[in-house]
């Protein structure tokens, strides 16, 4: 074993940085390239990473302290013979976080500008670092706004980081060449611009005006300041001074951003007020237990003085259990896809909630089967098979209509009933659970429906769907027949009211009157929003839509 001295990267044009979060602590195992502490100029904010991995014998720097290039931060004890520390690698994604103070304006472009014409200028993906076919997960702009050069355009991630693209001339924006759930490259035209406009004479300055690590439980890349050119602004204003801006980290900010966290709604413990991971997790705890509600949820409950004093801080939730599970025997950790982590969050706020209560029936769908098959048979030649979920889609559509309140949400204290009749169906991909939309059921075929069923489902399995194509939804239906099981309780897609489960349909004996008769029978899970509806009209819906899937021909009536 070896001592060796970790030391401040070359982190650009700053020096006498001060340290304001420390990220490890004397004991702790560190990996190669992660983040051990976060320093904050007047201008960005970085994490400053290990070169080397092993046990952090001794930090030397404290909060507070100015620290530069070449500075001495730990004492790291790694496996080998001793030797001269190798200079610390250059982290590979910058990570530039809004600060608390508003950026130097002699410093925001020192790439020199040079003014050209009026006339249609062409903005392109600068140079973005090692990242390839990168997704664009957030548009900022549209055809016609008026822009800053370096003005934020959009946002796009990779499985490493997340980063906004700045645009490298003024005017207005004539036509966008990129839409949600694109990949783009360096190079790929991003938007054209019309008007006066001052274009960046160096294409390649930095892109990224917030670059985020990969996550926060795992620390990966650690990051370097932005050139000066990519100044840390607020994203959809890059033009206004961060004012009020949430005071955090890059990995903070992302942490935030996969558990649905409002950073402007969390205090920060860290120096200056900094928001720190713990300052999440402890505002997730929180809202989790009740004690505190986000804004958004208030403006949406309203609930009363006297009905917030039961809210559940009374139940005494404990933290929960760190295991050392290796020391049981032999472990193998994989990081969650962006898909289940963000669905999770989801997923977990609606379970809490929602007063969820869940409905079990069986309805006979042998003659529906019959029917089924024997269409499929028919129309072999049309390359169109249509699956019992499409009659399912339209059997809910009648119910929907027939009972309206199924197809509402809540807007504080009134009911949004929609006129639309979007159907969600939970689709299972190899990233995760994916829901796409079926915009308009009530106007489409039986044909149609299946047909674009089948093209959803394909985009959701190959990573292809956009975002557009799974918002919207009214009702979602959630079906395992494919994989078995009798009966289940789903959650609540938010901010619908109910979600219908459907499990595979088995042969079961049933009394006619006269004797007992083989029938194909079909156990549906209605879960329903108490807020909303009551028993009585969930029992009644699932009795309707059983009703429905004996005897198609009620979607006539």
């Amino acid at each position: 074993m070896a001592i060796i001295e970790i030391k401040v990267p070359d982190i650009g044009d700053f020096k006498d940085v001060a340290v304001i979060e420390l990220l490890v602590k004397p004991g702790d195992t560190v990996k190669a390239e992660q983040s051990l502490l976060t320093v904050e100029s007047d201008k960005a904010s970085m994490e400053i990473p290990s070169s080397h991995a092993g046990v952090v014998k001794e930090v030397k720097v404290a909060l507070g302290d100015k620290i530069s290039e070449g500075n001495v931060v730990l004492m790291l004890e790694v496996a080998g013979e001793a030797s001269a520390p190798a200079p610390s690698a250059a982290p590979t994604a910058p990570q530039v976080a809004a600060s608390n103070q508003a950026p130097d304006p002699v410093a925001q472009v020192q790439a020199a500008t040079t003014p050209v014409a009026t006339g249609p200028a062409e903005v392109r993906v600068p140079d973005i670092g090692d990242f390839k076919d990168v997704t664009v997960i957030e548009v900022m702009v549209k055809a016609g706004d008026s822009i800053k050069l370096e003005q934020s355009l959009i946002t796009v991630e990779s499985d490493k980081a997340s980063m906004e693209i700045p645009s490298s001339a003024a005017g207005v924006i004539k036509s966008l060449s990129v839409k949600l759930g694109d990949k783009v490259n360096i190079g790929d035209l991003l938007a054209v611009l019309e008007g006066s406009a001052s274009v960046a004479a160096a294409p390649t300055a930095a892109a990224t005006v917030a670059v985020a690590a990969a996550a926060v439980a795992a620390p990966a890349a650690a990051a370097v300041a932005a050139p000066p050119a990519a100044l840390a602004v607020p994203a959809h204003n890059p033009t206004t001074a961060p004012v009020g801006l949430p005071h955090a980290s890059p990995s903070v900010r992302k942490f935030a951003r996969e558990l649905g966290v409002p950073l402007s709604e969390v205090k920060g413990s860290g120096l200056k007020g900094r928001i720190t991971d713990h300052d999440v997790q402890a505002f997730t705890r929180s809202v989790m237990s009740g004690a505190v509600q986000t804004l958004a949820a208030q403006a949406q409950t309203k609930v009363a003085p006297a009905a917030a004093a039961n809210d559940g801080a009374g139940l005494g939730l404990i933290p929960w259990p760190k295991v050392d599970f290796a020391k049981f025997g032999p472990v193998e950790r994989k990081e969650m896809s962006r898909i289940k982590k963000i669905s999770g969050a989801n997923l977990l706020r609606n379970a809490i909630m929602i007063p969820a209560v869940t409905n079990h029936d069986d309805c006979d769908i042998t003659d529906l089967e019959a029917f089924r098959v024997s269409t499929n048979k028919e129309n072999e030649k049309s390359g169109t098979k249509v699956t019992m979920l499409a009659f399912l889609i339209k059997a809910c559509v009648a119910a929907l209509k027939k009972y309206p309140e199924f197809n509402s949400s809540l807007d504080g204290d009134a009911l949004i009933y929609k006129q639309y009749f979007h159907i969600g169906f939970a689709a299972d991909t190899p990233n995760g659970l994916m829901v796409p939309v079926i915009k308009d059921a009530d106007k489409k075929g039986i044909f149609q429906i299946s047909q674009e069923m089948s093209d959803l489902a394909k985009k959701a399995r190959d990573g292809k769907l956009s975002p557009a194509e799974m918002t919207g939804a009214s009702f979602t239906i959630s079906s395992l027949g494919g994989i078995g099981g009798r009966y289940f309780t789903p959650i609540i897609n938010a901010p619908e009211v109910a979600i219908l489960g459907v499990c595979r349909s088995t042969i079961e004996p049933i009394w006619d009157g006269k004797a007992f008769q083989p029938r194909l029978m079909l156990p549906l899970s209605l879960t329903w929003d108490h807020r909303v509806i009551d028993g009585a009209a969930a029992a009644r819906f699932n009795v309707y839509l059983g009703q429905i899937l004996g005897d198609f021909r009620r979607v006539l009536l």
